[in-house]
């Protein structure tokens, strides 16, 4: 293990310790501190702050997230900084509470329990920590699966609850062909089968403080994280903020888990599911019992939408769709502080 060094995060006043062998982004996990993330791999940005004082060293990293001018401006990431000496950085976004509300990351053993289809390629996976270690979440997080027999990991979403060890963990997963993870299961992943899991990551957590009405907007796999939150409001009770979900599938077959989007109707008083499918004109709504259109799933949030300036917007889902999201968004005058996002990998290569 390499020296330990002092990180101070400014304008929030924290401080943690990082070893030079390790990123500052894992050692601020380490400690339970999370700060705005998102694919860990310097590829997205999300974790872009500025080097204030001090000496660290970058592992590569795509100069999509971090361009050269950037760099030389004195713009680091966090998931590719290592710490050579004490160092001041200052976080360019941040939410404070989503700070200081991090779970220490830790790694787990789990094992299959089940494995359902869902549609004709979504699955669910549902497994059991094992042994006395537990993996503590926020609704909306995710999670780090190691491939077996493979260095690898595909990260996934959490869609239940954070209760005890003996409810476990499920995922919702969308299958690719020659995906590393997805394909497994396809008959390659039975019960029983262990996993290696690592969290939780993500900030795409519910922020309890705010009062503006909420507009959810997924699709495919995205359903996931956002039906952790929506579960968890259900759960709350007495939640009066108007709650809409606008889901996002290309078919009447590609639409899952209606049953319960009826159902939260029940437990989320000003909650309303607005299933959108891309591929079908006509779809026979009454017998789907649910109220839907058509149409793309960002398109007919903006179409509905006329308070969404005035919105806590959420988006889960491939990167086509946040970045159609995120169009409409800032079209709308949309403040950023009110924007949250998860952008799921969506190649083979990447399943």
């Amino acid at each position: 293990m390499g020296e330990a060094h002092r990180i101070r995060f400014e304008p929030v006043d924290i401080e943690i310790e990082a070893t030079e062998d390790e990123t500052v982004l894992d050692a601020a996990f380490r400690q339970g501190i999370m700060p705005l993330h998102g694919c860990k791999e310097g590829q997205c940005s999300s974790c872009k702050s500025f080097l204030l004082d001090g000496d660290l060293q970058m592992d590569r990293y795509s100069t999509f997230a971090l361009a050269d001018y950037e760099s030389e401006e004195g713009y680091v990431l966090l998931c590719r900084a290592h710490a050579y000496s004490d160092l001041d950085i200052e976080l360019i976004n941040y939410d404070e509470d989503m700070l200081r509300a991090g779970l220490p990351v830790v790694t787990v053993t789990a094992r299959v329990e089940a494995i359902e289809a869902l549609t004709h390629d979504i699955s669910l996976l549902r497994v059991l920590v094992s042994g006395p270690d537990q993996l503590r979440f926020h609704p909306g997080q995710y999670v780090d699966i190691g491939i077996p027999g493979s260095p690898e990991h595909r990260s996934f979403s959490m869609a239940n609850l954070p209760n005890d060890r003996d409810s476990g963990l499920d995922f919702i997963i969308k299958r690719y062909p020659g995906g590393k993870f997805s394909g497994l299961l396809e008959g390659e992943l039975s019960a029983g089968d262990p996993l290696e899991i690592t969290g939780p990551y993500g900030t795409f957590t519910l922020r309890a403080s705010s009062e503006r009405r909420l507009v959810f907007i997924g699709g495919g796999a995205g359903m996931a994280p956002i039906l952790s939150v929506l579960r968890q409001i259900a759960a709350k009770g007495g939640f009066d903020r108007e709650v809409v979900f606008y889901y996002g599938a290309r078919t009447e077959a590609d639409l899952f888990l209606l049953d319960e989007m009826r159902a939260l109707d029940r437990h989320i008083p000003n909650f309303r599911f607005v299933p959108c499918l891309s591929d079908t004109a006509d779809a026979d709504w009454d017998a789907l019992g649910v109220d839907g259109w058509s149409g793309t799933v960002t398109s007919v949030a903006d179409e509905s939408e006329a308070a969404l300036a005035e919105s806590d917007v959420y988006m889960c889902g491939p990167p086509p769709m946040i970045d159609a999201g995120l169009q409409v968004l800032e079209a709308r005058s949309v403040p950023q502080e009110q924007i949250f996002y998860d952008k799921f990998t969506v190649s083979a290569e990447a399943g």
